[in-house]
């Protein structure tokens, strides 16, 4: 229950409101004690001994009594749902913000479906708790406390035989949280399996479409949806073996006042109103015993929930900024690898093994290699995406540690192989992290990009609406737009890494030809990851990479005399444009 009681303290923030509500359920309470006390007083005082004022009057003050218990009962309806929301509102932007920075190193083994799961079901789940579960928890005990000491006042056999219900209800909902916990945990985690498929085939379906694998998506998700509904099936199992004892015990000592009560007023000892005050209160007793009884699944499956979403607000941050750390605002353009060693969390082998280098002020550095030789884990090095397990990445000088990480990936540019854009126009793509930018420079970076005379062919120019993650766009346009959302920042160290995949080798030419002149005027030291040698052959310094190893660093025209892989990269490029 420790999850539970994390959820319980967030409620401090909205102090008042939680007071408010737990005023207004306290006045509850009293109202719905004093009425049967008004029943009694009608029917012994009024009807009994036929005095009609008195009737009148208890009539009267009922209909006060029940107007009282509306108003209150909306007072702490709407004040509990309204401290539910701001707890499920903070839980939302703590868990966001949480994701936002965390590493790469956990999104790498986190599924999105996962954590998509955990902002929406599982904190509504906490939500419908707060606002719900608890305050039928805390009504039912201040009602079962109360009650239980009117009716010990009232009658005290009577009132042993009816609290005898409560302990017995307590042992049987404790039994069955305690025996279900797991069970509503599976069930959450079942959905976000069933989440991640649903994910995976809306961001697939065109592959899914294009290997004729409808049918089979159907079945892998009616699969993972019938083992949803099972599981669920078991928490309805689960609850009907535990509430119809709960039922038959209310049942079982209704009667049990009714004969015993009966008798006392038969034989002088209580009167008839008594007894209906008393067979009131009882209906008191047994309502909020059901209560807390229908809260209990609901508590299991909270306790599970906030299991998860603490998960994630406890994650550790891997990459954080070291005590001290400092702002990164000049650069000289000296970048250094020291013995550098690397390995990706969960794998078994080193992605970077010894790799050592050091850039010139203004240097174009191109690294080339084959599939997974460590191109794309030099560039997650250099802005902290990661960090070295061995060795130091420096700038001039400086362990890129001792730099905070706003300020480092602030004044880095990227351009990831992965292009990624945002549902909104392109351009408000290419100025995500310069909003303020004009549109004159926008069109200056796109030009460079080679994208312009794409956008102002568009009906709307700039400000022509892409569909989510840039549906619509081809992936070389996607790439360009990439390209100049890149450009259009603050950047002193600019990182390509394979940005031109997706485009033909004459529009490549023409990107890096507009961009030689950009990158040596205003990059310190310009990374291009790539597998074209055209587009590395002007290069100031080529570093080839073979099994996270550098086995190799020079010109074009050094690497072509002195290193047999590039050779065959070469050699290997050639022959495909032969093929063509």
């Amino acid at each position: 229950m420790q999850p539970i009681w994390r959820v319980l303290r967030s409620l401090r923030a909205y102090r008042l409101t939680s007071i408010g509500a737990l005023v207004s359920l306290l006045l509850l309470t009293v109202a719905n004690a004093l009425t049967p006390q008004l029943f009694r007083w009608g029917i012994d005082q009024g009807i009994v001994k036929q005095n009609l004022q008195i009737v009148l009057y208890s009539a009267a003050w009922m209909v006060v009594a029940a107007i009282a218990r509306g108003l209150f009962n909306f007072g702490q309806s709407y004040l509990a749902e309204a401290a539910s929301q701001g707890v499920a509102y903070d839980l939302r932007n703590q868990i966001f913000s949480k994701i936002q920075n965390l590493s790469f190193s956990y999104h790498d083994q986190s599924q999105t479906s996962q954590l998509l799961t955990r902002v929406t079901s599982d904190i509504e789940q906490i939500r419908t708790f707060v606002g719900t579960s608890l305050i039928q928890v805390i009504g039912g005990v201040v009602t079962l406390m109360a009650i239980a000491v009117i009716l010990l006042v009232m009658n005290w056999q009577l009132a042993l035989i009816t609290l005898t219900v409560v302990p017995a209800s307590g042992w049987l909902m404790a039994r069955f949280i305690q025996k279900n916990s797991k069970l509503f945990r599976q069930i959450q985690e079942q959905l976000s399996d069933l989440n991640a498929v649903l994910q995976e085939n809306l961001l697939g379906i065109r592959v899914v479409k294009a290997f004729v694998r409808e049918s089979a998506e159907k079945t892998r998700y009616t699969t993972l949806n019938d083992g949803l509904i099972k599981a669920n099936m078991q928490t309805i199992h689960a609850i009907h073996n535990t509430f119809p004892f709960i039922f038959l015990l209310s049942n079982l000592v209704t009667l049990a006042v009714f004969a015993y009560g009966g008798a006392q007023v038969i034989g002088g000892r209580f009167s008839i109103g008594e007894l209906v005050a008393f067979n009131s209160y009882l209906l008191f007793i047994l309502q909020p015993i059901l209560l807390i009884g229908f809260a209990a699944p609901a508590i299991a499956q909270a306790a599970a929930s906030a299991e998860r979403v603490y998960e994630v607000v406890d994650a550790k941050v891997e990459i954080s900024d070291r005590p001290g750390a400092i702002p990164f605002e000049t650069c000289g353009g000296r970048i250094t690898f020291e013995n550098v060693c690397f390995r990706y969390p969960g794998a078994t082998t080193e992605a970077l093994k010894n790799v050592s280098f050091e850039t010139k002020p203004k240097e174009l550095i191109a690294v080339m290699g084959m599939t997974a030789s460590g191109k794309s884990t030099i560039m997650n090095l250099i802005p902290r995406f990661y960090d070295v397990n061995q060795g130091a990445v420096r700038i001039d000088g400086r362990d890129v540690r001792d730099f905070t990480l706003k300020s480092l990936r602030s004044r880095l540019g990227i351009v990831f192989q992965e292009t990624t854009l945002f549902s909104g126009s392109i351009r408000e793509n290419i100025i995500y992290a310069k909003p303020n930018a004009t549109l004159e420079e926008v069109i200056t970076v796109a030009k460079t990009a080679q994208i312009d005379d794409f956008i102002t062919s568009l009906p709307d120019g700039y400000e022509t609406i892409v569909g989510e993650r840039g549906v619509g766009l081809s992936g070389g346009q996607k790439q360009r737009i990439a390209i100049a959302r890149t450009l259009l920042t603050d950047y002193s160290i600019l990182i390509l890494d394979d940005s031109t995949s997706a485009v033909d080798a004459k529009t490549a030419a023409e990107i890096q030809t507009a961009l030689d002149d950009l990158m040596r005027q205003k990059a310190c030291t310009t990374f291009v990851v790539a597998q074209r040698i055209s587009t590395i052959r002007n290069a100031d310094r080529i570093l080839l990479m073979d099994k996270g190893r550098l086995i190799a660093q020079g010109t074009h025209e050094e690497l072509m005399q002195t290193s047999p892989l590039y050779g065959a990269i070469l050699e290997s490029q050639v022959s495909k444009k032969v093929d063509k």
